[in-house]
């Protein structure tokens, strides 16, 4: 699956396919560029998986001027707002369910994004950044601990 969020409203726009390679990315970025206004600028954040900076994948973004990729570090998938959506795609939808069939999957999966997107409603982080930074002080710490025995 493939989604992207608009972090303004939450609306969510998706697509399943069979593979997940530098392809299939294009064929989204495109659906993505055919389905929002041309004049908007889309700032997309993805993290560093090959496929987002395929030699293909950066030819097409030099050809669409509107697209601003921007990579999250290593490990940091949670600056990903749409890592958000898809846990509560998981928790909400997927976890203990049971799927006959791939296509099974795909028309919850779908239905599920159609039925947020009635009334979507933007992600709002409610942790402070002081706390956040702590975290991961502590989780830093805690690797260079165990690196170390």
């Amino acid at each position: 699956m493939f989604a992207a969020l608009n972090t303004l409203d939450g609306s969510v726009m998706a697509t399943c396919m069979e593979r997940h390679r530098h392809q299939e990315w294009l064929k989204f970025l495109r659906l993505i560029d055919r389905q929002t206004p041309a004049d908007k600028q889309l700032h997309l954040i993805v993290d560093n998986y090959a496929t987002h900076k395929h030699p293909a994948e950066l030819r097409w973004a030099a050809r669409h001027k509107r697209f601003h990729f921007h990579f999250t570090p290593t490990s940091s998938s949670w600056l990903n707002m749409v890592g958000r959506f898809f846990r509560d795609l998981t928790e909400n939808q997927l976890r203990r369910g049971v799927f006959t069939s791939v296509e099974a999957l795909q028309e919850r999966i779908l239905a599920y994004i159609q039925e947020h997107n009635r009334q979507p409603k933007p992600f709002i982080w409610t942790a402070k950044a002081n706390d956040i930074l702590e975290k991961v002080k502590r989780a830093k710490a805690n690797l260079n601990n165990s690196l170390s025995v």
